[in-house]
């Protein structure tokens, strides 16, 4: 169980508010974990810095919902996982490539896997890429400038994810079919 408050834009620090307000209009609710983050102003409004900025990019939708679902599972992030599958699956990525992220493979569209193949590299490798990597994610139809942004997206999640992971925010009823555990791994 967390300590943490999900807060409102009624209980949300004054610097916090604006940040709530703005998702509320977005989303039609304030996610639990944007409540549990308003606690601090620092953080609440970085996060909505980048992911306003992430938003613009010259990456589709689809692409950055198959990218944070993507570090939400390598990060093994339960909240996010829900909350982007839910998105992906409105955004128009196919079914069976979302169900694809959530097992820990790529999807079967050779873009999506693209962008999910070097999300996931950037992370388990600490941000060391190798040439294939990049060669791989550019071959794709990709561009220097997209490797650049797809780091941007990675660091938006983070933000999400390690929040998440620390205050445990509840998954509110519209996620719940969407729910998801870490597989458990044998030592």
């Amino acid at each position: 169980m967390s300590s943490y408050i999900i807060h409102t834009t009624a209980s949300a620090p004054a610097q916090s508010r604006p940040v709530l307000e703005q998702l509320q209009q977005r989303f039609g609710l304030i996610p639990n974990i944007a409540g549990a983050m308003a606690a601090s102003p620092v953080l609440i409004n970085g996060f909505l810095g980048l992911f306003e900025r992430v938003h613009a990019s010259s990456l589709t939708e689809p692409q950055i919902q198959t990218l944070l679902l993507t570090n939400a599972v390598v990060n093994a992030s339960e909240w996010p996982v829900a909350f982007h599958t839910a998105l992906a699956l409105k955004e128009g990525v196919p079914p069976a490539d979302v169900d694809a992220i959530r097992h820990g493979a790529l999807p079967g569209d050779a873009t999506l896997a693209a962008l999910s193949g070097l999300a996931r590299a950037l992370i388990e490798r600490r941000g060391r890429i190798t040439a294939h990597d990049q060669e791989r994610f550019l071959a794709a139809g990709f561009s220097d400038e997209q490797i650049l942004e797809v780091i941007a997206v990675v660091a938006a999640s983070t933000i999400t994810n390690y929040a998440a992971s620390v205050t445990q925010p509840p998954l509110e009823p519209q996620f719940e079919a969407f729910a998801w555990r870490q597989k458990q791994e044998i030592r």
